[in-house]
């Protein structure tokens, strides 16, 4: 058993180093809403497929996927998705920019918009994010630091890196007992 502890603890930490995202909350304690600087809130940041932001906005206010140029003109007639209940998670799944505005195009106009540049890492394979239950009575936004708040360890997201640490690991461990 002494020989294998090694083994495990490699296992383990490989685990750990691949799997990680950091969860956002866009605008901070501020949430999504027309007060909030968000190209202050996102200047020095960076963003990684796997990561995962999180808009809270009021039930008056809400949030729309777009185009860069619907993004550019604040065009709300015309977009990928929309997003209504107030405390909306998603996941980025692929690198490249992704556009986001308020339904409201005075708001947008305003500068409620949000544009993230996903960077690709590899060691990273992402799960879909959970939707809120349409109907809840999901909380209001809370107050939160400026520094994102790591996800943790996701054990079934690793990645090919992670297979195959696994794997060597097994291995090893059945070769020297």
């Amino acid at each position: 058993m002494a020989k294998r502890l090694p083994v495990y603890v490699l296992v383990i930490l490989s685990l750990a180093l691949t799997c990680t995202a950091t969860t956002y909350t866009v605008g901070d304690s501020a949430g999504w809403d027309i007060s909030t600087d968000l190209q202050t809130w996102e200047k020095n940041k960076t963003f990684d497929v796997g990561d995962v932001l999180i808009f809270q906005f009021s039930s008056s206010n809400s949030l729309e996927q777009v185009t860069q140029e619907n993004f550019n003109t604040c065009n709300t007639t015309n977009v990928l998705k929309a997003y209504t209940n107030g405390n909306t998670t998603i996941t980025l799944t692929k690198p490249g920019p992704m556009y986001f505005i308020s339904g409201n195009k005075l708001y947008c106009l305003g500068g409620q918009k949000l544009q993230v540049n996903v960077e690709n890492n590899q060691a990273y394979s992402p799960a879909i994010a959970p939707e809120a239950a349409s109907g809840s009575n999901l909380p209001q936004p809370s107050s939160k630091s400026n520094l994102p708040t790591s996800s943790g360890v996701m054990l079934m997201h690793g990645g090919w890196g992670t297979l195959m640490s696994v794997s060597l690991g097994f291995i090893m461990a059945i070769v020297s007992s």
